[in-house]
């Protein structure tokens, strides 16, 4: 990726770096090298920087980095980061809750159980933000994100923001599709008033039974691929005998078959290679095509 020339920015209070090392920024901790990163400082300077940006540019929102795979060759666009960003949380009447973006799902779990609300437990097993659950309609141990979701919020690339309902998106596995061009910043969800104490509990429960299963103290992305219908990737790698099998720096897990693990100073291309290899294995030995959940951007070389 040649370097380009900085951008006329206006006066923002948000980190502003060039050609950032993604691979500092996404659990896999491969990858290459955003031509624009920025961390915004609130809402105003998210709007302004998005106002400042071509029509053109290439947009890309990060969260907690899990879930995403940048390619070696870079990603030649602006990447906005929302770690630590936009995350107000408010209890709000009728058993409601707004949560911003930029809130963790383990700490939407918690808030909601210490105000006696529960159903949002399972937030507690998305390695991620708010807004990438929202934008992918994650889920955990049987829940899903939107499930509870009454209205969002959205920024456009004008820096203009929406309130829009529910309904006026398609939700499916994995899957959300809406108003092109916006961008989810918050959202007001819909829990249930009941025992806060045991949701606590279950939320610890939950976090046992995902560390038992899972390679959750290794670099990985969180699962790879989406479950078939009826089935588990898992179980579908696993009976393809590719638990352990490994290309280059990445392997595939010997804990949980949907994990690929950056065991040795794996670079992007090794990781979607493997993941190549598992489809095809799948595909010949089960008969089954695997979707990657992951996000794959940027440049190969």
């Amino acid at each position: 990726m040649e370097a380009a020339p900085q951008m006329t920015t206006p006066q923002l209070k948000g980190e502003l770096r060039y050609d950032e090392p993604m691979s500092k920024h996404v659990s896999w901790r491969a990858g290459g090298k955003a031509r624009c990163y920025f961390k915004p400082a609130d809402i105003e300077d998210l709007a302004s920087m998005l106002a400042s940006l071509p029509d053109d540019e290439q947009i890309l929102w990060t969260g907690l980095g899990s879930n995403l795979l940048v390619r070696d060759g870079g990603f030649d666009g602006t990447v906005i980061a929302l770690q630590g960003v936009l995350n107000e949380i408010e209890l709000l009447a009728n058993n409601r809750v707004y949560a911003g973006a930029g809130v963790t799902g383990s700490r939407l779990a918690r808030f909601c159980a210490s105000h006696d609300l529960v159903g949002a437990e399972f937030f507690a097993g998305i390695p991620g933000l708010v807004g990438g659950a929202l934008a992918m309609n994650a889920g955990a141990f049987g829940g899903e994100t939107w499930r509870h979701v009454l209205k969002v919020k959205t920024i456009d690339h004008h820096g203009r923001v929406h309130e829009r309902n529910a309904d006026e998106y398609q939700v499916g596995y994995r899957s959300v599709s809406g108003p092109a061009d916006e961008w989810f910043i918050g959202a007001t969800l819909q829990f249930e008033h009941g025992d806060g104490a045991a949701a606590s509990e279950a939320i610890k429960a939950l976090l046992t039974k995902r560390a038992a299963t899972q390679p959750t103290g290794s670099a990985s992305c969180g699962s790879v691929f989406t479950n078939p219908e009826n089935d588990h990737a898992a179980r579908l790698i696993e009976a393809s005998g590719l638990k352990g099998y490994r290309i280059g720096g990445a392997v595939v897990s010997e804990k949980h078959a949907n994990f690929i693990i950056n065991d040795n100073n794996a670079t992007a291309s090794d990781i979607e290679s493997l993941i190549k290899h598992i489809q095809q294995a799948v595909s010949e030995q089960q008969g089954v095509t695997l979707h990657t959940e992951v996000r794959i951007v940027g440049g190969s070389s």
